[in-house]
């Protein structure tokens, strides 16, 4: 069934008026002696409000995952059997989303029919507003033991802004790292020894870039879409105003300065300007024709290069991501587990199963992913820990690691905010906010007033989602 982004948005505005509380549920009302709310689903009592689950491992329990039965049925099916054997009294059905644009609108739907999977595999926006309807399960109650084998501040930094309680599990994310063609570096006069280090630095290099190329071949691609809320984050952009609640960046200087860096570039042909709204594989296009000096930041898109560029895969090199700063709160996959689930202490122990460090390790030492594990005992793994390889996914790797256990966000409120920042900063925001910025580097507007007129739109946006 389609839904359009319309009655996506109206849908979510509903669920979270039907919900009971960002904790996962903790406020939900009685339904009956021995059922509770959770959203408009009546469940059994002990899904919402305080104790933890009680139960046995057994009944039927409905795991989804996202795009995976495909490729990595080999991982999966032995440990769904492993769970059977050790609990014979339980079966799981295994069924795969196909992840496409469908997916926030089919899962939303499932959740107001009261048949959200038992345990489901989400992204950070889906599972916000699952979360804010009161859909997944309250885990810092009902699962207290849920957060003993994940990596202390990987843990800290997976409950969503405004929630009272983790209701989802971190499950693996993609390695971020600054993927470059040596060769080009080279012969743009760029040492693949000294990457750029950081946005600006990136910047630098693209004017490098354009005055050998003569248009031959760029740094990266001109679309401000996919770098937006990452740049601005690793730059330390503030973007809220004086509440903490509404947009305010247009007046911060690093914003600004970002702004008329990318027009200043695009006025110098140093991006190349047929990209300006180009898809985000025109960047691993480009790069795998040898167009462009930066590839994607996405590990996963060293496994691209191999299998569809494999001359210039020997040629690559791998640093830290330029944007490192702003991946320092988790932006992986999820594992959640429905509040609504009938049998929710199997679908528990399930999904602490599925997310412990041997079966991590499982899945991220499959040759066809390059992934790192949330599970703390997985990344002391001698697959992570005595990486002697010098090829781009062995350097990928020891760079993953090291992110995944480091903590550039170091209180609560930082934390908080970051959290805020990536909740607010929904699709329709990031599209609004790019498009001012396509005007600015087109000259139709200044730095300022497209930044002015962005924030406007972001706020509008904002408060039609609240």
């Amino acid at each position: 069934m389609k839904i359009s982004k319309l009655a996506l948005a109206a849908m979510t505005v509903t669920l979270t008026t039907t919900a009971c509380g960002l904790g996962g549920g903790g406020s939900a009302p009685e339904a009956g002696g021995d059922t509770a709310m959770a959203g408009n689903c009546e469940v059994a009592k002990g899904n919402v409000g305080a104790g933890a689950l009680t139960g046995e491992v057994k009944g039927e329990i409905t795991f989804q995952t996202t795009s995976l039965k495909n490729d990595f049925a080999q991982v999966f099916d032995p440990i769904i059997a492993d769970f059977q054997k050790k609990h014979p009294g339980v079966t799981i059905k295994w069924v795969d989303d196909p992840g496409d644009s469908e997916f926030a609108p089919r899962l939303l739907a499932n959740a107001a029919a009261c048949t959200l999977p038992d345990v489901v595999n989400l992204n950070e926006p889906t599972a916000i507003a699952l979360t804010k309807a009161g859909y997944l399960l309250d885990l810092d109650t009902k699962v207290p033991d849920a957060e003993k084998q994940f990596i202390p501040n990987m843990w800290a930094r997976t409950k969503f802004a405004g929630a009272s309680s983790h209701t989802a599990m971190p499950w693996y994310g993609g390695f971020n790292v600054l993927a470059f063609n040596t060769e080009l570096m080279k012969a743009a006069g760029l040492d693949p020894a000294a990457p750029p280090k950081d946005v600006f630095e990136l910047f630098d290099a693209a004017e490098k870039v354009a005055k050998v190329s003569g248009g031959k071949y760029h740094a990266t691609v001109a679309t401000p879409s996919h770098r937006l809320k990452t740049d601005w984050q690793s730059l330390g952009v503030k973007f809220f105003g004086a509440d903490g609640k509404t947009f305010g960046f247009s007046g911060d200087p690093n914003a600004i300065k970002w702004v008329t860096r990318m027009a200043d570039l695009y006025k110098a042909g140093a991006l190349p300007r047929d990209t300006l709204s180009a898809e985000p594989t025109e960047l691993s296009n480009r790069f795998a024709a040898g167009k462009l000096v930066f590839g994607d930041r996405n590990a996963s898109f060293l496994r691209y290069i191999k299998d569809n560029a494999p001359t210039l895969y020997p040629k690559l090199g791998v640093s830290a991501a330029v944007e490192a700063k702003a991946f320092n709160v988790w932006e992986g996959q999820y594992i959640a587990v429905a509040s609504t689930s009938k049998n929710a202490y199997a679908a528990a122990e399930f999904a602490k199963f599925l997310t412990n460090s041997d079966n991590q390790l499982r899945f991220v030492k499959d040759p066809k992913v390059a992934i790192f594990p949330s599970a703390a005992d997985a990344l002391k793994d001698s697959f992570f820990t005595t990486q002697s390889g010098t090829d781009p996914f062995s350097t990928a790797r020891k760079l993953g690691a090291e992110q995944a256990q480091s903590n550039p966000v170091t209180t609560p409120e930082e934390i908080a905010t970051r959290m805020a920042e990536n909740a607010a900063w929904g699709d329709a925001v990031g599209k609004a906010v790019a498009a001012e910025v396509q005007l600015a580097m087109q000259g139709e507007k200044t730095p300022e007033e497209a930044l002015k007129a962005a924030e406007t739109k972001a706020n509008e946006l904002l408060a039609a989602s609240q």
